[in-house]
């Protein structure tokens, strides 16, 4: 195991344990809220833009360790109906794409996080620019995990999950 897929081992296993952390979390507000809501008749304001805010990152962090994990949708029984060499070049096209798409949603996510950091988010408090800093994140996990998988292609190697 190279250095390089090491970090991005470690990268992966403590993005999995933040995505379930925020989980428990999420259940833990969502809870709170029917609590509030049904048993002492006193809403409160901040759960349901809280749990929101927790979904985009539980969802950023988990798609990251899926790209990494090669746990995202793919066509491999088209793939693997081609000879050897084209499934290489099939699947290098992929993780191109991937990591183009990537490079995209961190640019644009940084934009927007810049442009939105200024604003309050009603009810949390928080600047507003959270909400894109999920995308800035897995975008460049993505980016990391693509070029992984890049290198161990030409290596003729695989990854392994990094599990939890």
């Amino acid at each position: 195991m190279t250095g390089y897929t090491k970090l991005c081992a470690t990268l992966s296993r403590w993005s999995l344990r933040a995505a379930v952390l925020g989980l428990v979390v999420l259940v833990v507000c969502v809870q709170w809220q029917v609590v509030g809501r049904y048993l002492m008749n006193d809403s409160p304001t901040w759960t349901e833009p809280f749990a929101l805010l927790l979904v985009l990152y539980i969802t950023g962090l988990a798609v990251a360790v899926g790209v990494r994990d090669a746990g995202h949708l793919g066509m491999e029984s088209l793939v693997v109906l081609l000879p050897k060499g084209a499934q290489r070049v099939a699947e290098a096209l992929i993780h191109v794409c991937v990591l183009v798409f990537a490079v995209l949603m961190t640019m644009a996510g940084w934009e927007w996080l810049t442009l939105k950091w200024d604003e309050p988010k009603p009810m949390l408090g928080v600047p507003e620019g959270l909400d894109y800093l999920p995308l800035v994140i897995s975008g460049a996990l993505i980016v990391l995990f693509c070029i992984e998988h890049l290198i161990a292609l030409r290596r003729d190697q695989t990854i392994e999950e990094a599990g939890v």
